[in-house]
């Protein structure tokens, strides 16, 4: 059983910067592929960051929208994801949720359908 649960939200102005949190509770941490998600309210959830498992190295994706800006990175001794993200904009306004999967498919790494387990996320507010 996996429990997810985000930190470090709140409201910022432009060009800010706020570090998310996602604690993990479970077994097999490292073998997990672990995301950040964000969502507004009637609108589907996008894929922001990903990243995989870690068995002696791993690997990142971003949405083309926050590359260059947000960094994702996993800390396998305290089992927590974290967000650091720079510049932000209003657009970046959102729920962010984190999410983990084994095994997921390199096609699912920054799609909802590839996790099956969620936090229940943490505001982000960025204004202008």
């Amino acid at each position: 059983q996996v429990r997810l649960v985000e930190s470090g939200g709140g409201s910022v102005q432009a060009g800010g910067s706020l570090t998310l949190s996602c604690g993990f509770t479970g077994s097999r941490y490292n073998a997990y592929y672990l995301a950040w998600f964000r969502q507004l309210p009637g609108k589907e959830l996008e894929g922001v960051a990903s990243i995989s498992p870690d068995f002696g190295s791993v690997s990142a994706n971003y949405a083309d929208s926050v590359k260059g800006r947000f960094i994702i990175s996993r800390d396998n001794l305290h089992k927590t994801l974290t967000l650091q993200m720079n510049s932000l904009r209003p657009e970046d306004t959102a729920l962010y949720k984190c999410a983990a999967q084994e095994n997921v498919n390199r096609d699912y790494v920054l799609r909802p359908l590839g996790f099956g387990n969620w936090g229940q996320g943490t505001q982000v507010t960025v204004s202008s």
